[in-house]
């Protein structure tokens, strides 16, 4: 798979450097360095599920929940 990356351009340099050093390609460097780094995390643990509200509720009467002046004025006048 082909993808495009931002990098720095001195730590790009010492990369092609070390590349050519070992005498492997660029890419099989990244590869190896991805591998390195992944193999060094941590599993994942199960994902937290948060609480969620389902009580009754809502937008005071006569706000306009799409409008954010309305919204900006509402919060200016509770203060």
């Amino acid at each position: 798979m082909k993808t495009t990356l931002n990098l720095n351009d001195t730590l790009l340099t010492e990369a092609k450097a070390l590349a050519v050093q070992q005498r492997t390609s660029l890419t099989r460097l990244i590869e190896e360095g991805l591998q390195l780094r992944l193999r060094s995390c941590p599993p994942q643990k199960k994902p937290v599920r948060l609480p969620v509200y389902r009580g009754k509720g809502g937008l005071a009467s006569g706000l306009d929940g799409l409008s954010n002046k309305a919204m900006l004025d509402a919060a200016d006048s509770d203060a």
